[in-house]
């Protein structure tokens, strides 16, 4: 794995994982630790439904819950699909559809109010889709959020893309584009640069790990804390993929190969940690 480059930080030498670890051990109690979950704790799949964390992964992070200050998933799916996948793990607080949803340590689910007078948009806009769209397009629902993928027919994506970004103008809605996909979403702000913002306030460090465009913003909540706080440690890792690794691997620190290698590397890290 290559050097870390910690940013504003500029240490004397560049820290490697081992190093940035041993940090991290010496504050865990105040360090957060932030996943993604479709292609970094879990691998993509074609039929979204059918994805499943990787195993070792997933053990790593229940070993890890009660030693940081918090483990926390931040992803574009809704809260209850993550706590179904994460099989009632203990500690853990959930962000889902980029925030417009969150459970903290297995309670209720709580809505971000201003998205919900757009359920009623997002169910007819999904009919939409469904009915307009070529054969091959893959339309998910999830109540506050459409998404649009056509990773078993390539050769639509300018077609969804265009399709897709024409209704969010029509409707005034935002789009998000990610691994041959494009998520429609209420124009609520919040995004995964913003819960991290707000999670990281009072921590001493976070590391943050993701594969797709969405978790650059992420990054950069990481670089800003860093560098307004000197001592503030902050990691971000990239999982890569062969959609949009380059762009996201240039924004991070380090990269992980695969969400079964990132369930090695969290299991070495358990070494480091007390």
């Amino acid at each position: 794995m290559s050097p870390l480059n910690l940013g504003n930080q500029q240490p004397k030498t560049p820290l490697n994982a081992d190093q940035a670890w041993r940090i991290t051990a010496s504050r865990a109690a105040g360090t957060v630790l932030f996943f993604d979950f479709d292609g970094t704790l879990a691998p993509v799949d074609d039929d979204p439904t059918a994805v499943r964390p990787a195993p070792k992964a997933l053990a790593a992070i229940e070993a890890l819950a009660p030693v940081v200050q918090r483990v926390a998933i931040v992803s574009a799916r809704p809260v209850e699909f993550l706590r179904d996948q994460l099989g009632g793990l203990a500690g853990v607080d959930l962000y889902g559809l980029y925030g417009l949803e969150h459970s903290h340590s297995g309670g209720e689910t709580v809505t971000e109010p201003a998205a919900l007078p757009w359920v009623p948009t997002m169910a007819e806009l999904a009919d939409l889709a469904r009915a307009e769209l070529p054969p091959g397009t893959l339309v998910e629902y999830k109540r506050l959020s459409v998404a649009l993928h056509w990773r078993t027919a390539p050769q639509l994506g300018a077609t969804v893309q265009q399709w897709g970004q024409a209704q969010a103008d029509r409707l005034g809605l935002r789009s998000q584009a990610g691994r041959m996909v494009l998520e429609l979403k209420p124009p609520v702000d919040r995004d995964k640069g913003m819960v991290i913002g707000e999670a990281i306030k009072g921590a001493t460090g976070a590391w943050y790990f993701g594969d797709d465009v969405s978790d650059i913003k992420a990054f950069a909540a990481l670089r800003a804390r860093a560098a307004a706080d000197p001592d503030f440690l902050g990691v971000c890792v990239a999982v890569a993929n062969p959609e949009t690794g380059h762009e996201v691997a240039n924004a991070a620190d380090l990269t992980i190969e695969s969400p079964a290698a990132l369930g090695d590397f969290l299991t070495q890290a358990l070494t480091h940690l007390p």
